[in-house]
């Protein structure tokens, strides 16, 4: 299944969850698309219950069904703690989520592009891949020729707070992901327990 490409905000009111991070898209208007939306009252059925918690969390990280599935099955061989916790973890430790944590970019879609342009290194070397892995303690910072991008100024600026797990230096535009996050830190609006029934029954 290829990446999702279509309206982001009509998707945020289907699923019920601000993919942006911002909220704008459910401010106004927090009810399904479609003509019926405001009445619209169907239950969802213990699946579909599954899905949906599948998907928003899913679309909030932006990745491909495979991506996401091939994730989950890395987070069942972590031998400590919860598998659900464990899966969210593994999605924090992305380098495009890193990016998009430390305010180099607005939204994860536009982290995904500064990593894919090369725009993002680890440790001093270039890292290209937005999947890449990253560990505590990893330092994370704008390429020389790149620490003049209008839009990861502009990204910097518009930040007004970040995670306890991450630092950066908005001077040297540098940071670091201190520790893994903790439950409470990551998506409190997302039940991971569904995620993990769901997959339960799918693998």
């Amino acid at each position: 299944m290829s990446r999702y490409t279509g309206p982001s905000w009509k998707l945020s009111r289907r699923l019920g969850v601000s993919l942006s991070g911002t909220g704008k898209e459910i401010a106004r208007r927090n009810y399904v698309p479609g003509q019926h939306g405001p009445n619209n009252r169907s239950k969802l059925s213990e699946y579909g219950l599954q899905l949906a918690e599948k998907q928003k969390l899913r679309f909030s990280y932006g990745l491909t069904e495979r991506q996401f599935r091939n994730l989950f099955v890395q987070a069942s061989k972590v031998k400590e703690g919860t598998l659900g916790f464990n899966f969210m973890v593994l999605l924090e430790q992305r380098l495009d989520n890193v990016v998009y944590r430390l305010g180099l970019a607005t939204t994860r879609p536009q982290a995904r592009q500064f990593v894919n342009h090369g725009h993002i290194l680890v440790n001093g070397k270039r890292v290209d891949i937005p999947s890449y892995r990253v560990q505590p303690g990893d330092v994370i910072s704008v390429r020389e020729k790149s620490q003049k991008v209008p839009a990861i100024l502009e990204a910097v600026e518009a930040t007004l707070g970040r995670p306890a797990f991450v630092s950066f230096d908005a001077d040297k535009l540098t940071g670091t992901l201190e520790r893994l996050p903790e439950r409470d830190e990551i998506n409190p609006e997302i039940n991971e327990a569904l995620v993990v029934e769901f997959y339960n029954k799918q693998l």
